[in-house]
């Protein structure tokens, strides 16, 4: 457990705020997931992606019947750009956010319990986005009670220990509980919370076919002061809920060498407290992997994940300055209601390619790296600006685009 309290220590240390993948959530966690394509609810290929996917799963990947270690890290390189016109506000201003280099580490661990029993633990950032233009893009001429220079940081870090049961040599059951970390700043100071929830989940397997479920609670966190809502001078909180999510996926190995693997997931977000404030939709997310080893100590990855972006676009929207919006019982400016949702936070990205490789070195010894790319995706919507309805029209674009690359070790013992 020293081990482990070092990690996270590490951990809590350099985990940073990410532009992430399906909305704000990492599509998967460790770079065996993550190259193929963030699959995992059938058959993952180590306790961090089993405790990411399907806690059932401890009881049936590579790993079993010994013990696993894993430490992996992403670095993740998001390249976002915004741009905002109002001729009634004086504002023609676009630039690209500061807020383009992040590394998220992660631990997981796989070992026997007693009899049919097995113990999972994992530590890893799951959510996050956010931007960075201050002193890059000039909203300064905005009418008073509009937002300045634009920055923004959201992270949720999670530890999740999972326990697995082995019903028999073809059906696992298991669940996971989950602490989550919080932290958001939107320009006026961090705030941070904790929140827990749980995520259970079954798995079926006869081979060549495994076939798994998952589901994860909803999980709530209430960050105080975090932002200037309304023109009353005093600060405003912000609810954000990891919406609860459901998954399926269907695992084919016609032999040691080949593993092909198909997930969907249903997120909520249109439910999830703050993300339903600011009119995100449910998104279906759609991940498809594959593993070819040429040779027992060799490992080749490639995948592809789709998610349509959950952030609805508002076409004609009123940004005069008797325009608001309610956002969990305060009055947001319109304006900046729209900045917030489409230049603020632009969890926008949706089709994935990735790609991959393991080498064992050893018995106990493995090293997996990777690569993903989110190809650039561009949000933008126009509305009424300043002088009403038949005002001169305001504009808000973003655009993203995603790198990242994997590095992980295993050490089995």
């Amino acid at each position: 457990m020293f081990f482990v309290s070092l990690l996270f220590v590490l951990f809590l240390a350099f985990g940073g705020d990410a532009q992430a993948t399906n909305g704000d959530n990492l599509m998967g966690i460790g770079p065996i997931s993550r190259t193929m394509g963030g699959v995992g609810i059938a058959a993952p290929q180590d306790p961090i992606g089993a405790v990411f996917a399907n806690p059932a799963a401890m009881c049936f990947g590579p790993y079993c019947p010994r013990s696993e270690a894993n430490v992996t890290t992403t670095l993740f390189a998001p390249r976002t750009r915004a741009k905002v016109k109002s001729p009634g506000a004086g504002i023609n201003t676009s630039a690209k956010s500061k807020a383009d280099l992040f590394l998220i580490p992660a631990i997981g661990v796989s070992t026997p319990l007693v009899d049919k029993w097995r113990f999972g633990f994992a530590a890893y950032g799951t959510s996050g986005l956010g931007v960075d233009y201050r002193e890059r893009l000039d909203l300064e001429p905005a009418t008073p009670g509009h937002q300045g220079d634009l920055f923004t940081e959201y992270r949720v870090l999670k530890l999740a220990p999972n326990i697995a049961y082995l019903v028999n040599e073809h059906l696992s059951l298991g669940a996971s509980f989950h602490v989550d970390y919080a932290s958001l700043d939107m320009g006026l100071g961090t705030s941070s919370g904790e929140g827990f929830g749980f995520q259970v989940g079954a798995i079926y397997k006869k081979c060549p076919f495994a076939v798994g479920i998952s589901y994860v609670s909803p999980q709530s966190i209430t960050h105080r002061d975090v932002a200037h809502f309304d023109t009353d001078g005093i600060k405003d909180n912000l609810t954000l809920e990891q919406p609860q999510s459901a998954g399926a996926g269907i695992a084919y190995a016609p032999s040691p060498r080949l593993l092909i693997e198909a997930n969907v997931k249903w997120i909520n977000w249109g439910d999830a407290k703050g993300y339903r404030d600011f009119d995100w939709r449910d998104q279906w997310v759609y991940a498809f992997g594959i593993q070819y080893n040429p040779a027992s100590s060799l490992a080749l990855r490639a995948g592809i994940n789709y998610g349509r972006n959950p952030v609805r676009t508002h076409q004609g929207f009123n940004a005069d300055t008797a325009s608001f919006t309610p956002v969990q019982g305060k009055n947001v400016s319109t304006f900046n209601y729209e900045l917030l949702r489409i230049i603020g936070f632009p969890a926008i990205a949706e089709t994935h390619v990735t790609f991959g490789a393991g080498y064992r070195f050893t018995q106990r010894f493995e090293m997996n790296i990777g690569y993903t790319h989110a190809f650039r995706k561009t949000a933008s919507e126009t509305g009424k600006d300043f002088g009403g309805p038949g005002g001169p029209d305001v504009s808000l674009t973003s655009k993203l685009a995603e790198n990242s690359f994997e590095f992980g070790i295993s050490w089995r013992f």
